[in-house]
């Protein structure tokens, strides 16, 4: 009708089909709605489930967006310092436990008797030194655009503009030979999906402070990721795993919110924080343990319970956050969010049809893909209330989970039917299962 404006228009072409195995079209009203978008594909029941069409169930893998090299750049000067710190405590530690070693019993127990009669004022001393920590963690706290949340920065963020930079460079020059043209019909979906979820969400100032730079890496793997400088990095992997334009706009959503909210200041000051705090703990194990074999264990132990006690359940935080704030920027482009759980059930069944190994949460940076899907489904009546106060258009149709559900139900069925009577107790993963394509 008048008035609206299509995201693509090239149905029945070679270079639509090459961006993917459908020719639909994807609109959205001139309102600033996506409105009525056609999907890249649809399931129906009782028809083959057309869901997970545009899989390539062989290269599907488990999708982690930022990953952590990519969402925390750091400093140089602390990349320098790092290891000369770790080497100081551990020189400091082993000359402390040689020099007791080499103490004469009696003035070791000279040594012990000052210790006791002393013990108040080495107290305090430690005191002294606690509180300075706790008093320069709270006076390097700020609050969190958006959420409000606390967050502590122990660096600059004139930092991390200089090293985004510099980590653009890096990366253009590993993909200077697979990035797509601009005329490509997937670089113009992510194009304007990116330009659409900036747009609707431009009264928030992170967001339209950043300029938004599109690239499209010809790469298999499903990963996308955004640089604090606005620098927009998608993988025709992940073109190629979504169901429809409302799962993509969600997963951009997400990475944008990543950049806004500046995790990646947030996580290298957490990390640089913890780190300068081990350092303590690092020279009492190398000045406590009697062998060096030892305290390269004690060493390794240490750093272990900082990451899966600290680093991790923090990453994850942080992508729970990225979750719901980038639901909320998807819902504000009248998306339906609806969707978003949706893609991670999608991850969650192709690993199980693949059988890869399901890691313990706890062993990752990033929510399981049940979990992550859970936890948008609470956030979904929220999105869904954003949604209907920016006036966007009624949702039509059913729910898309519903949908997958029923699709995942015909599945089963499917499955079960074509198993032989000797293999009735066969396992879906080891199901050798036929997507058809659209």
């Amino acid at each position: 009708g008048k008035g609206l404006r299509c995201l693509l228009n090239i149905p029945n072409t070679e270079s639509y089909k090459n961006a993917h195995h459908s020719s639909g079209r994807f609109c959205f009203q001139s309102s600033q709605s996506l409105g009525e978008i056609t999907p890249f594909s649809t399931g129906s029941v009782g028809q083959p489930p057309r869901y997970f069409s545009a899989w390539n169930i062989q290269i599907i893998r488990s999708f982690h967006t930022s990953p952590s090299f990519q969402a925390a750049p750091v400093p140089l000067f602390w990349i320098i310092v790092k290891p000369a710190q770790k080497l100081f405590a551990i020189i400091l530690g082993r000359s402390l436990r040689n020099w007791w070693k080499a103490l004469p019993p009696n003035k070791r127990e000279l040594f012990k008797e000052s210790m006791r009669k002393n013990k108040w004022k080495i107290l305090l001393g430690a005191s002294s030194l606690g509180v300075l920590f706790v008093v320069f963690y709270f006076t390097h706290l700020e609050e969190t655009p958006i959420t409000g949340r606390a967050r502590l920065l122990v660096f600059g963020k004139e930092h991390f503009r200089e090293l985004s930079q510099m980590e653009y460079n890096m990366w253009m020059e590993e993909f200077k030979n697979k990035m797509l043209p601009e005329t490509d019909a997937r670089y113009q979906v992510v194009e304007r999906v990116v330009g659409h979820l900036s747009e609707s969400n431009k009264d928030i100032p992170q967001v339209s402070a950043l300029k938004w730079v599109i690239h499209v890496v010809d790469e298999p793997g499903v990963n996308a990721f955004v640089l604090p400088n606005g620098q927009v990095f998608v993988f025709t992997g992940l073109l190629n795993a979504v169901s429809d334009i409302h799962q993509l706009s969600f997963i951009l959503g997400h990475e944008i919110a990543h950049a806004v909210l500046e995790h990646a200041v947030k996580k290298a000051s957490l990390v640089h924080f913890l780190d300068f705090l081990s350092l303590i703990v690092l020279t009492m194990i190398w000045a406590i343990c009697p062998r060096d074999s030892l305290a390269v264990v004690g060493q390794w132990v240490q750093s272990k319970l900082q990451e899966f006690m600290f680093d991790r359940p923090y990453s994850r935080t942080l992508e729970a956050e990225a979750d719901k704030v980038g639901l909320q920027f998807a819902a504000k482009a009248c998306v339906d969010v609806r969707a978003s759980s949706v893609f991670w059930q999608q991850m969650e069944l192709a690993e199980t049809i693949q059988g890869q190994p399901k890691l313990p949460e706890w062993l990752s940076t990033h929510p399981s893909h049940e979990n992550r899907a859970e936890h948008l489904d609470r956030l979904i009546p929220e999105a869904l209330k954003i949604r209907e106060s920016c006036n966007c258009p009624s949702l039509s149709g059913p729910d898309p989970r519903l949908i997958f559900r029923l699709n995942v139900q015909h599945l089963l069925e499917s499955s079960k039917d074509q198993e032989t009577p000797n293999s009735t107790k066969q396992d879906l993963s080891k199901t050798k299962l036929d997507f058809p394509h659209t």
